[in-house]
């Protein structure tokens, strides 16, 4: 069930390989990455790698997984995109990371887009969620321009977290959503 690579009119999204833990251990120690992605701490190689193959398992036994997210015909990582399970549970939420150099210019939105199609025309998916730190003002706007729908706020490590959810049913009937339309 590994996943496909996906296109959109500015980008490339490939399933996560082993080949890409080093630019995303990369990405994920940015400063302005990690704050939200890893509460500012600055994870291992090890970490990274852990949480790559994590991915790669999951998109291969269960189709859940990440994709590198590239400028169409460029190599350099611009950033992440796509889903995990959240901890112990068969929940799926989005997650998305862009390199500082890349923010501002609707790639993540972009990427999600691409993500959400793929994951709801597959049928797999009748909900997604979205979490953010309270304080991440432009995810939280990122997420409620996919139509996800706030649901509460709850306390992860002491933080605040916004969290979403879309339905597929959602996605499908709302214009302007789904990149499809």
């Amino acid at each position: 069930m590994a996943l496909p690579s996906l296109e959109t009119a500015r980008l490339e999204l490939h399933p996560w390989q082993r080949h890409d833990i080093d630019a995303l251990h990369s990405l994920w120690t940015d400063p302005g990455v990690r704050r939200w992605l890893w509460d500012d701490e600055i994870i291992s190689r090890e970490q990274a790698e852990a949480a790559v193959l994590e991915s790669i398992r999951n998109a291969d036994e269960h189709g859940v997984g990440m994709w590198c997210v590239r400028m169409r015909g460029q190599e350099e990582l611009a950033g992440f995109c796509g889903f995990r399970f959240i901890e112990d549970t068969r929940s799926v939420e989005l997650m998305f990371g862009f390199a500082p150099a890349y923010w501002g210019r609707g790639l993540a939105t972009e990427a999600s887009r691409a993500a959400l199609d793929y994951a709801f025309a597959a049928g797999a998916l009748p909900v997604v969620y979205g979490r953010t730190d309270a304080p991440n003002r432009a995810s939280a706007r990122l997420l409620e321009r996919l139509g996800m729908r706030f649901d509460r706020e709850i306390l992860i490590r002491d933080r605040p977290i916004l969290c979403y959810s879309l339905q597929d049913s959602a996605w499908r009937r709302t214009p302007g959503l789904s990149g499809t339309e």
